[in-house]
């Protein structure tokens, strides 16, 4: 059964000068129960998981977006997919800014809501290169470190094909020091300087359209992809508006004011869809 949250007084971002992004119909929404189960379980293991989100239509065009960006972006590899691409696509902002997966950012960071970052990890059959232990806020400059990371499954991710690992609790140590692993090929080139003990290691085991949250302090990683099917999930850095972007780019490359005010940061326009030079997805503008 679903776990499911509705946040009833959430509001939607004002219109940018650019076309906006089309808002999903009303019926899409969501209905979250045992909200106060999620958020101790949470808290206790630093992270929790959603099912049955995001209907097969959105989740197909999402499989169909990875393919598109393989096609356009021929030199990038499935774990390339990142956050500069974000802010001119507008199939990538449409699917952050769904109202499902904004009213569960909403239930932990309250109504006014904003894209720091989002990435497509895809790691083709026995292929892809493994993460290592890591800490996400270890990497990140944003001030207070209040951000959670909502894991979107666009396929089956098992630990055969390279899922997603985590050490309940763990969010309650500090960041921990990076250090740089040449050594093996891996997708961030470092880890956390610490031992991990991965006879507690929990696979996050989710069907497409699942959802995982996590905390920016909770050790994860993940295997390469030993099976014949592809494993793919798009991870979505969402902020309360309150959290400072602190990078000297601003504004921030993928920074976009979701729903509410806009707080403390400055961000990127929507990009309007151009036929032609966006991926056609439903609900994007007719031509003019």
């Amino acid at each position: 059964m679903a776990r499911r949250v509705l946040v009833t007084h959430a509001k939607k971002a004002e219109e940018s000068d650019s076309t906006p992004v089309p808002a999903q119909p009303q019926e899409e929404r969501i209905v979250i129960t045992e909200a106060d189960r999620t958020l101790k379980d949470f808290d206790r293991d630093g992270y929790t998981i959603f099912r049955n989100v995001i209907d097969p239509a959105l989740i197909a065009e999402a499989s169909a977006h990875v393919d598109w960006l393989h096609a356009r972006y021929p030199d990038r590899l499935g774990e390339d997919l990142a956050t500069e691409l974000v802010a001119g696509d507008p199939f990538w902002v449409r699917l952050v800014g769904d109202d499902r997966l904004l009213d569960i950012a909403e239930l932990f960071l309250g109504p006014d809501l904003a894209l720091f970052a989002s990435h497509y990890i895809s790691k083709p059959p026995f292929s892809g290169k493994p993460v290592l232990w890591h800490q996400d806020g270890a990497y990140w400059p944003l001030e207070p470190m209040r951000v959670i990371t909502l894991w979107l499954a666009v396929d089956e991710s098992t630990p055969e094909n390279g899922c997603v690992r985590v050490i309940p609790g763990s969010h309650k140590e500090d960041l921990h020091e990076l250090r740089t692993r040449d050594d093996v090929d891996n997708v961030l080139g470092s880890e956390s300087a610490i031992t991990v003990d991965e006879s507690a290691a929990v696979d996050l085991v989710l069907a497409p359209g699942d959802v995982e949250v996590h905390h920016p302090n909770i050790l994860h990683a993940s295997t390469a992809n030993t099976s014949p099917r592809r494993r793919c999930g798009l991870t979505i850095r969402y902020i309360p508006t309150s959290t400072r972007i602190t990078s000297e780019q601003q504004p921030f490359v993928s920074a976009l004011l979701l729903r509410g005010q806009p707080g403390v940061n400055v961000y990127q326009p929507f990009p309007a869809y151009v036929p032609g030079e966006h991926m056609p997805f439903a609900g994007a503008p007719d031509p003019a």
